[in-house]
């Protein structure tokens, strides 16, 4: 009886939190997952951490797929694009030894551009082809940093890279780096939420629900394609230079194709072209399995099982864009 009394106060509060106005339900938010570490120790704050950052690369892939519909599985290069220029330049690699700060436009600008050269080449393709023409230049990325030795030092990989520093103070400890990320993640849902609803983000729709019937209407088909594989790049290159400083050591095997396929699951879980369903599925993605960790071997089998389950019952993902909300109704 008290277990069904509690379930049914949780529903009436998850009902009334649906009810507020978006800057409330955004101020509580953001208030809880300030509040969070300090009830869980050290370690999950770590892992609060890889929930944070993947949070950050889902944003950017959900512009390209959620909006813009272009499936992209070579996500991962504008990820090492952002990594290891900010190793490269913040480390005794070569010798300089860059503020985290100064280099933060730089890895921005370099995945926008790696992202716009990629989309060049691949404007004219679509659905499966896309996707494996993307997942080919996320695997040409990776070899050249494995081959090119004097630059990336191959697979020995950049170690001492510098962590950030704030008033002198460097930035070490778990709790630092996820208040760290989750500032760049607040930053990055407003981008996200603005463009969603501006013309640019009218446009990306329009394009992912009929490519034809879009540039009937006038939408310049080859711009926005562009402008959505720059801007999603973009936030990768961001969570490149955080995933560096974080990690204080990189190597090739740390951008592979799974980075990818997660990172797309986590948009496709949590819901495609929604910005609320992408803080659910990192959270389902990256925080279950440590949930799980206690089952040591069937820990991926059991989390592999509730994949199939989720997308079987839940195909739309747990949280649909309230565009999909408003088209179904329609």
């Amino acid at each position: 009886m008290k277990s069904f009394t509690g379930l049914v106060f949780q529903k009436g509060i998850f009902d009334l939190f649906k009810k507020l106005h978006p800057s409330v339900k955004a101020f509580i938010t953001i208030s809880f997952f300030i509040i969070l570490p300090f009830f869980v120790g050290p370690y999950w704050s770590h892992v609060l951490g890889y929930i944070a950052l993947y949070a950050l690369l889902g944003i950017g892939l959900n512009i390209v797929v959620g909006f813009a519909g272009l499936l992209d599985l070579g996500y991962v290069a504008f990820f090492a694009v952002g990594a290891y220029t900010y190793a490269m330049l913040a480390s005794p690699h070569f010798g300089y030894h860059f503020s985290f700060w100064m280099l933060i436009p730089l890895c921005l600008a370099l995945g926008a551009i790696t992202g716009v050269l990629i989309g060049i080449s691949v404007l004219r393709m679509r659905g499966d082809y896309l996707a494996i023409v993307t997942l080919g230049f996320g695997e040409i990325i990776r070899i050249l940093i494995n081959n090119m030795d004097k630059l990336t030092n191959g697979p020995k990989g950049i170690w001492q890279i510098d962590p950030p520093e704030i008033f002198s103070h460097k930035l070490i400890r778990p709790i630092e780096y996820y208040y760290l990320i989750l500032i760049f993640c607040i930053v990055s849902f407003f981008i996200m939420n603005r463009l969603s609803n501006s013309r640019i983000g009218r446009a990306w729709i329009a394009m992912r629900e009929d490519e034809e019937a879009a540039q009937a209407m006038g939408v310049d088909i080859l711009k926005y394609k562009l402008l959505a594989f720059g801007t999603g790049a973009a936030f990768a290159g961001v969570g490149g230079i955080i995933f560096a400083a974080r990690q204080g050591s990189i190597f090739p095997a740390d951008f592979t194709l799974m980075v990818s396929i997660n990172v797309l699951l986590i948009v496709i879980l949590g819901g495609m072209g929604s910005i609320t369903g992408i803080i659910l599925g990192s959270f389902i993605l990256v925080g279950l399995p440590e949930v799980l960790r206690a089952l040591r071997d069937y820990r991926l089998l059991i989390f592999g099982a509730l994949l199939i389950i989720v997308m079987i019952f839940r195909p739309e993902g747990f949280i649909k864009a309230r565009r999909r909300k408003l088209s179904i109704k329609t």
